[in-house]
Parts: C-alpha cells; structure tokens; sequence
C-alpha cells in the first residue's frame, strides 16, 4: 500500500494547489490513501467545514491536526465524530473536546492515524498538554487488539530534537511517523532500523516565495523594527506542495518513504 502524507495545507492557495495537482500526483505514484495536515487551511488559523470538505472532494482522504485545531468552533462537531476523517492533537489535557484519533476504514483493512503535538514557540507555548510519549503508549496500548494495516503518527512540533527522539522511540511500533509545523522540509526522510519510516519534516502546500506561507511585509518589520503587525497570507508567486509517500508491508511497517517536493 502506499500511503502519501500532505504537509501543511496553507490557507485558500494551499488548498487550490491540493485541488489542482494531487488527483496526478496520486495517480503517477499509485497512492492508495491520502492524509493532509489541515490545521492551517482556513486563512492560515483552524480549518473551516467549508474547507474540510474541499480537501476531500480534492482526493484527500484524512486530515490531521495541529495547534490551529481548535481554533473554528464550527469543526468541532466532525473532530468529536469517530466517523469524520479529522482529528485534533491527542495529547490536549481531558476535557478538550475532539477526538486525537481515529481509523480510517479501507477494503484491505483499518488505518489507525494519529495526531500528537510536541513543543511549540510562541503564542501556544504555555498551553498544557499531556505527556506526549505517555499519550502514544496509552493509544497504542489501548488499540492493541484491533486489527490495522498501518499506523500512521503525525507530530507536530518546533523542537527536531523531539521529532528525532519521538521516531525512534515508535520504531518497530508504527508505520510511520511524520513531523510538521515548521513548513519547511527536512532532508532526512528515511526508514528507521526498526522498520518505521520517519522525517522531521514535511513541508507545506502553499506559495513558495513567503515566510511559511506569509507575506515578507508583514514579518520583517516586526522582527527588524518591533511593530507590531498581523500575519498576512501570501497569495501570489509560485506554489510549492510537499509531501512523503510511505509504502507499507503485510506487517504493518514501512518499505520505504520518498519525499515529494513540487514546484508551480
């Protein structure tokens, strides 16, 4: 099976670019199942129903989550909903609504997707959340005896140190583990001695020549000057998407992992 994991969709362009190039990337590459990181979606902040939907009229078959998870009340009743393919991080305190994670049912079989969140810098840095490896040992521990084809884990995170660490410690253990967040693509895509494929990164799908999918304008001044300005989503100028491509075995790990970078 191989399995193609989207990195952050960002914003309006974003999605215009999952619209117009992954029904031919899927195609050209025989994916069986489609994940997106949609936590961005919405003018850059949550994702909207409305958007939800497109991405999966689109081709994408399941969205993960991230600190913008909760940001749109109104997706709040499809990440409570175990039928609905999107999830928020897994590791938010009790109480939180949504769910963390979910299986996607397929003819050959469950695929068990999760969403974990590591640290993150700024405005969401002091937000608690549960212990992540605690979280993953809990999931998997509690999913033991349902029968999957692949496991795929989403972490999105700031620190590379933990999206290492994180990898290694689910080796043997899951399919995959895909970092996120930072929109910028790592060079260390690869499967893991134990036969879980991994990368710290996967990049985003969005407009090339910005600041993780925003304007220069609006980020220089604030970091040269110390004005204060709002984040502006950079909507002309080249398109970029980014994505890993997974292929799995009969057990449940990985054969491989290739990274996906396209440029508009």
């Amino acid at each position: 099976m191989n399995i193609l994991y989207l990195g952050d969709v960002m914003g309006n362009v974003g999605i215009e670019t999952v619209e117009q190039h992954l029904p031919k990337l899927a195609k050209d590459n025989g994916v069986d199942f489609v994940i997106a990181q949609a936590e961005n979606s919405t003018d850059g902040r949550g994702i909207s129903v409305a958007d939800f939907k497109r991405l999966l009229v689109a081709g994408v078959d399941f969205c993960t989550g991230g600190n913008w998870s909760l940001n749109l009340e109104e997706i709040i009743p499809y990440l409570s909903d175990p039928k609905e393919p999107i999830i928020r991080p897994a590791n938010y305190p009790n109480g939180t609504p949504g769910l963390g994670y979910k299986y996607a049912k397929l003819p050959a079989g469950n695929i068990l997707v999760i969403s974990l969140l590591g640290n993150v810098v700024g405005r969401d840095s002091d937000k608690p959340t549960d212990n992540v490896l605690q979280t993953i040992d809990w999931i998997l521990s509690q999913e033991k005896d349902t029968e999957k084809i692949a496991t795929i884990v989403n972490f999105h995170g700031d620190y590379s140190s933990e999206k290492v660490v994180i990898g290694h410690y689910l080796d043997g253990r899951v399919t995959a583990v895909v970092g996120d967040h930072w929109h910028v693509p790592t060079a260390d895509a690869r499967i893991l001695p134990g036969g879980t494929a991994h990368i710290s990164d996967v990049g985003m799908c969005g407009v090339l020549e910005s600041s993780l999918g925003i304007t220069y304008s609006s980020v220089i001044p604030r970091w040269r000057n110390g004005v204060k300005t709002r984040n502006i989503l950079e909507t002309n100028g080249p398109r970029q998407l980014n994505g890993v491509i997974i292929s799995t075995r009969n057990d449940g790990l990985a054969t491989s992992i290739k990274h996906i970078r396209q440029l508009f």
